[in-house]
């Protein structure tokens, strides 16, 4: 009977080996970028064959939109929206999650960037269909944090917001995506809690 090659691993698990290849995939991109990732690095990573990666993923364009709408999405879902969704208020859901990242990252040690905005700088240009899926996301993210905020106005909880809440989500989302890339550059993420701290100042939290 012929066995796998080494380091291969044989599976009847369908719906795990998709998730695994998507593990490894998300891991690469963020880690080598998308261009930097070959499916051959994926393939080792995920411990599959070539034939089991190209039965979920014909091409590498759709491991990348897979990776985004399944991968990158459930992270800011479950840092950024649940998070905030959770909170006794927008503001203070999102100055803790500010606090939370930074914290977290000290403990790893290293800065990897945001899962979305290591992306879209690389993809944003080069490939539409992937373009869009990166939008979809910051569409989704914004319209989250924009609903919990416009809640606690109409409230009589959060006067700061105004009329505008969709654009204090779109300051939150850039402030987040623009410190995550301070700290990944600087491998510290100080720049993280001067925006908790202003964030704090300007929401009255």
């Amino acid at each position: 009977m012929a066995r796998a090659p080494r380091g291969r691993i044989r599976t009847n698990d369908p719906q795990g080996l998709r998730a695994r290849v998507l593990d490894a995939a998300a891991a690469s991109f963020q880690a080598q970028g998308y261009r930097g990732s070959s499916m051959q690095d994926i393939v080792t990573a995920a411990g599959v064959t070539g034939g089991a990666l190209h039965h979920h993923f014909a091409t590498k364009r759709d491991l990348a939109r897979a990776v985004i709408s399944e991968r990158v999405a459930r992270e800011i879902g479950s840092t950024w929206i649940a998070a905030v969704e959770a909170a006794p208020s927008a503001a203070e859901g999102i100055v803790s999650v500010f606090e939370g990242v930074a914290d977290a990252l000290d403990s790893q040690g290293a800065v990897s960037g945001c899962p979305l905005g290591n992306l879209a700088p690389e993809l944003a240009l080069a490939d539409e269909i992937l373009r869009e899926a990166i939008e979809v996301e910051y569409r989704t993210w914004r319209s989250a944090l924009a609903t919990c905020l416009k809640r606690d106005f109409e409230a009589g909880r959060a006067p700061f917001v105004g009329d505008d809440a969709e654009g204090l989500a779109d300051t939150v989302v850039a402030m987040f995506t623009g410190a995550m890339s301070i700290a990944k550059a600087e491998q510290d993420p100080r720049s993280l809690r001067a925006c908790a701290r202003a964030l704090r100042h300007m929401m009255r939290v």
